[in-house]
């Protein structure tokens, strides 16, 4: 599979990127290697080889959640930058 024009307009379409004819050759040189690369991976003979599901063998041990009461309420606030007298003050991110 080669990559030509149309498919890097394609794939920076569809990342919002906008390329100069310059940066699109250099792109598609780029990602020409990256499949040539690939390509070369398809040449391993991976008969007996098991699926990777996990990368160890080890096993979440999970726990119950506990309510511990670590720290006050005053005490969690002295340490925020901005606060009244019960919350923690944030910027606004969310608009109606």
């Amino acid at each position: 599979m080669q990559i030509d024009n149309t498919t890097v307009d394609k794939i920076a379409h569809l990342a919002r990127l906008e390329f100069e004819n310059e940066a699109k050759e250099q792109i598609k040189k780029d990602m020409n290697n990256m499949l040539s690369f690939i390509e070369k991976l398809n040449e391993l003979d991976t008969t007996n080889v098991e699926p990777l599901i996990y990368m160890n063998n080890e096993v979440n041990n999970m726990r119950e959640d506990e309510v511990k009461k670590e720290i006050t309420q005053a005490e969690g606030l002295k340490n925020a930058p901005k606060h009244d007298s019960d919350y923690i003050k944030v910027p606004k991110v969310i608009s109606k």
